[in-house]
């Protein structure tokens, strides 16, 4: 299960992140850090600067991804993720490459996907045999 930043990150994996990267301590962008200030009663000052995270090929090495976003905040990122190039400027990309990956979004976070009535409707057709 994964989330997904407003920059494309995924994990912690910030933006340029290899995509080959394995579990390491990774320094966080002030984008990051203000964005997870919430957790931490607004105060940015107490959200770490360095975290331990599992690294992009270490996540792709799962047998099934969940990538989850709610809000219009994440529909930039979401939209590059998915639609955009693979590429480590947006980590979330990197789950293109994955065999069994699912993106669960609401309609704010979707609202940037220039596909999304495909998605809609690949869903909507999708057999049941195939599970999620």
């Amino acid at each position: 299960m994964l989330g997904i930043g407003t920059d494309g990150h995924i994990g912690f994996n910030e933006p340029c992140s290899s995509l080959a990267s394995r579990t390491r301590i990774k320094t966080l962008t002030e984008q990051t850090r203000a964005d997870n200030a919430r957790f931490f009663g607004g105060d940015i000052e107490q959200v770490p600067r360095h975290v331990i995270t599992q690294g992009i090929g270490t996540i792709l090495e799962a047998r099934h991804l969940v990538l989850l976003a709610t809000g219009e905040n994440k529909a930039d990122a979401v939209a590059r993720a998915v639609e955009g190039p693979v590429a480590s400027v947006v980590p979330a990309s990197a789950l293109q490459l994955h065999p069994h990956a699912t993106v669960v979004v609401d309609e704010a976070a979707a609202s940037k996907l220039k596909l999304a009535d495909y998605f809609r409707a690949t869903y909507a057709a999708k057999p049941a045999w195939q599970g999620l």
